[in-house]
């Protein structure tokens, strides 16, 4: 079995400013998230959001067996973040810088240009598992704050950060861009997105690309490379 980089067994709260436990304050940027998040849903009323369409989601067919891509996502995080914490603490720093900068962006979006998505079906096709946790997820995640797309941009910046996994192989590699990409499209499947928050997730995912991995020279002297 591989040996981890890091000893957590030694952790303790008072060591998070030490040189081997530094790493983990990165996370509380998902506090902020959470904080922001719970701001922008419950503040932001749907009737003063801006509703998000394009031809294209008349076309893209409601599929329920979407969803578990969909919701592949949270394990996709959670096993990313482990991996990182445990064998590369350099890449586990890269994807949550990724995430943070592509959550404050996103959210700053949210409240300045408040929008919205109204292409949930009034009644599923279907009555199956598949479209009972749609309905559970559609019940505790509305239908605004979704220009750009959270979970595309999260996809992106974990495929962009395991493809930079010297110790992952191809075949790893390659399995988790392909379930990125599922992830991507599957937003506009199970209707939580429009394929334009698709896309308006592309530019913020090129600013944390900038940031994170080609960062300008007065950042550079921030950059982890231990």
């Amino acid at each position: 079995m591989r040996k981890p980089v890091v000893n957590y067994k030694n952790f303790r709260p008072s060591k998070l400013s030490t040189p081997e436990f530094y790493h983990l304050n990165y996370l509380f940027g998902w506090l902020g998230y959470f904080a922001l998040y719970f701001l922008t849903e419950n503040l932001i009323p749907a009737e003063k959001c801006y509703p998000v369409h394009c031809w294209l989601d008349d076309i893209i067919p409601f599929s329920e067996i979407f969803i578990i891509p969909y919701v592949f996502w949270y394990l996709l995080i959670a096993f990313s973040l482990l991996y990182f914490a445990l064998y590369n603490t350099k890449n586990f720093i890269n994807l949550q810088k990724y995430i943070i900068i592509t959550q404050i962006v996103a959210m700053a979006i949210y409240i300045i240009f408040p929008s919205r998505q109204d292409l949930r079906p009034v009644e599923f096709p279907r009555d199956n598992f598949l479209t009972d946790v749609i309905n559970l997820i559609y019940t505790f995640d509305t239908n605004t704050g979704v220009c750009p797309s959270l979970h595309v941009a999260y996809s992106i910046g974990i495929a962009s950060t395991w493809l930079r996994e010297k110790s992952a192989s191809l075949p790893t590699k390659l399995f988790i861009s392909i379930v990125a990409a599922l992830i991507c499209i599957s937003v506009a499947f199970v209707k939580q997105h429009s394929v334009v928050d698709i896309f308006a997730a592309l530019p913020v995912c090129a600013l944390a690309e900038w940031l994170v991995f080609w960062p300008p020279k007065f950042l550079k002297r921030y950059k982890t490379d231990k």
